[in-house]
């Protein structure tokens, strides 16, 4: 398996850089477009972007998922680094990724019940954001803490 660790990392990366990119757009580009476009325009616009976005998140997310079970497995051996501090903040980095991917399984449950409203789309999104920023952090620094 170690052959294939450093494909696998680049996967995950790949993967998370798309994710994370795609919530900072919705949270710092269309958020503020709110204020230069009436609410018909709005809605036409974010309407737009999550169709296309539902088109392919769930195959990242599911990548990303995958590729991060993989990377911890190898990285921990099962779970025996648990108990250690690097296993610690590992297993806090997963413990938000599954935060993410509960917030993300709620809003696409959302999306297709037509359930979802502007003030729920922006919290999401707002909400994933942080998350995706404490699991970056983590990733950065977990081998140095």
């Amino acid at each position: 398996m170690s052959t294939w660790y450093p494909w696998i990392v680049l996967l995950h990366l790949a993967c998370a850089i798309v994710f994370v990119g795609a919530v900072a757009f919705e949270v710092l580009v269309v958020e503020s477009l709110h204020k230069r476009f009436d609410t018909a325009t709005m809605q036409r616009i974010e309407q737009a972007v999550m169709a296309r976005v539902r088109r392919f998140m769930p195959v990242v997310v599911v990548l990303l998922f995958v590729s991060g079970g993989v990377l911890f497995d190898i990285r921990c051996d099962g779970f025996a680094c648990v108990g250690s501090r690097f296993g610690n903040w590992l297993l806090l980095k997963v413990v938000l990724a599954f935060a993410v991917l509960g917030v993300f399984v709620n809003a696409m449950w959302a999306m297709r019940r037509g359930k979802m409203n502007v003030c729920r789309f922006r919290h999401t999104h707002r909400v994933v954001l942080a998350l995706m920023v404490g699991i970056v952090f983590l990733a950065k620094t977990m081998f140095y803490l």
